[in-house]
């Protein structure tokens, strides 16, 4: 009775494989082919639009927001936005992807003592920099 299943088993399990394989390199591609289309540092996001977009703020600007328009993705994936302040990691955003063209951002509070040298990387799933925005606080 085995021997009789046996020749049946093995398509079943070839072709198990393959899908495994497919759905591995399809999973791969949505990710590698994520690229940044727009990115800007920004006072506030209206209408999924950057607005006061710049490189230099003022120690009172409060909040400021990374916007990131993405292109690439099949399907849907995720992207972080990681704040750094003087080199040490300050926030990690997770941020879905949904669409062929997305456009996402997050925020930060920006007290008024931490003057200097910021930037945001942006990552894919697998922690590969997309972009990386600068920007100063001045006094």
């Amino acid at each position: 009775m085995m021997k009789k299943r046996l020749p049946l088993l093995i398509p079943t399990i070839t072709l198990l494989i393959a899908c495994l394989f497919v759905t591995h390199a399809i999973e791969a591609g949505q990710a590698d082919g994520l690229e940044v289309i727009r990115a800007a540092i920004c006072r506030d996001v209206v209408d999924r639009e950057p607005v006061d977009s710049g490189t230099s703020f003022e120690p009172s600007v409060g909040k400021l927001c990374c916007f990131t328009q993405i292109a690439g993705a099949q399907g849907p994936a995720e992207i972080f936005h990681v704040w750094y302040f003087a080199e040490t990691e300050r926030a990690r955003v997770p941020l879905s992807v949904n669409g062929v063209s997305w456009r996402t951002y997050s925020s930060k509070i920006i007290q008024p003592h931490e003057i200097g040298d910021w930037r945001v990387d942006v990552l894919d799933a697998e922690g590969k920099v997309l972009e990386t925005l600068l920007f100063e606080i001045t006094p």
